[in-house]
């Protein structure tokens, strides 16, 4: 089961909501089940740099079901994920990635945010997926 391109852009519309409550510019990226893009926004103004983390959040928080702020903390020295961010291409082991699961608990997506603090990053993310 996938997130749907309706659910992903409701998603992103409640993410720069929040961004823009909170003044701040983000990049939103939504992906599917398979970590495939379905949506993604960047919000004027936002760094261009940080293109590229919002998508590699999302694929963090899918490809780990966890979000990418608990990736960070297993991924330390001398814990048990220490260097993962080396894998698959490139993870992000830092708040602002968070799966998106339906309502009976299945992980159909995942959000990925970035562009400002990742405290503000990860708020931005959370109330995308509020919405769903």
């Amino acid at each position: 089961m996938n997130i749907t391109l309706e659910q992903a852009e409701k998603a992103i519309a409640a993410s720069k909501a929040k961004a823009t409550e909170i003044d701040t510019k983000m990049n939103i990226c939504v992906v599917d089940a398979g970590a495939n893009l379905v949506a993604f926004a960047r919000m004027d103004g936002a760094w261009l740099g940080s293109v590229d983390i919002s998508f590699k959040k999302a694929k963090t928080a899918r490809y780990f079901d966890m979000p990418t702020g608990e990736i960070g903390k297993l991924s330390q020295p001398g814990e048990a994920l220490y260097n993962i961010e080396h894998s698959n291409g490139g993870l992000i082991s830092f708040p602002g990635g968070l799966p998106i699961k339906n309502k009976e608990g299945d992980i159909i997506g995942a959000i990925g945010v970035s562009g400002s603090t990742v405290e503000n990053d990860h708020t931005v993310a959370n109330a995308g997926i509020e919405a769903l």
